[in-house]
């Protein structure tokens, strides 16, 4: 049988289309984990080269049951997940329902998620304008070092260099790296006027209405708060 999701509207399936569309740009075999308990659906991502976990929310119409099931936790292709967004929004009689494709071999960042709860707010962190702006900045110096290399030199490892150089660098106040930032704004996660930090135990998230980036930091005890497969 195949199992059905409810979401509340079309526009709820739209929004979730646009951020599974972000993941494959940047990985065309991207996968995702699906986790759905009572009336909310959970959407992981790991988009390659930016070293954190994109986490989209979706609201269910209904509490999510499936025979005795109730509670789903699943890994399917991103593109697949996609394509049954897509036909749940365009479709008049069942806008929002849309079917879950069939479970993929997960990733191995698909095997430890962020805790669910445990999360505390953090202060430091920059109003959201500056944050846009501090990824705008460090955009523009990459593309200006690169343009400065020699055309001998402009080869993978000395990008990787100069990128790395950038985006390890953290968001002032704050432990995040600005690749976690760029990940925000690359996944269209920052907008609006709302922006936090929070914590709990190794990880790091930063969290707007459209969305969150998380992030383990190095050398940080583990506790019990890391959500295991």
């Amino acid at each position: 049988m195949t199992v059905r999701l409810h979401l509340v509207d079309a526009g709820e399936a739209a929004d979730l289309a646009a951020f599974l569309a972000r993941l494959i740009h940047y990985d065309k075999a991207a996968a995702v984990r699906l986790q759905a308990t009572g009336d909310a659906l959970a959407v992981f991502g790991r988009p390659p080269s930016f070293e954190v976990l994109a986490i989209r929310t979706a609201r269910l119409a209904k509490p999510y049951e499936h025979g005795l099931d109730t509670s789903l936790d699943i890994t399917v292709s991103a593109g697949e997940l996609l394509e049954s967004v897509a036909d749940a929004g365009e479709s008049v009689e069942t806008a929002g329902t849309l079917a879950v494709p069939a479970a993929v071999t997960g990733p191995p960042w698909a095997g430890v998620l962020p805790p669910r709860g445990g999360w505390r707010q953090v202060s430091g962190l920059p109003p959201m304008g500056d944050v846009r702006e501090l990824v705008k900045a460090a955009v523009a110096e990459f593309r200006a070092r690169v343009e400065e290399l020699a055309p001998e030199r402009r080869v993978r490892a000395e990008l990787d260099r100069v990128g790395r150089e950038i985006w390890s660098r953290c968001v002032p106040g704050t432990e995040v790296p600005v690749r976690a930032a760029h990940a925000a704004q690359a996944l269209g996660f920052l907008r609006g006027g709302a922006l936090d930090l929070l914590a709990a135990g190794p990880w790091l998230r930063l969290r707007t209405s459209y969305g969150s980036v998380a992030l383990r930091r190095a050398g940080v005890a583990e506790g019990l708060t890391v959500t295991p497969a």
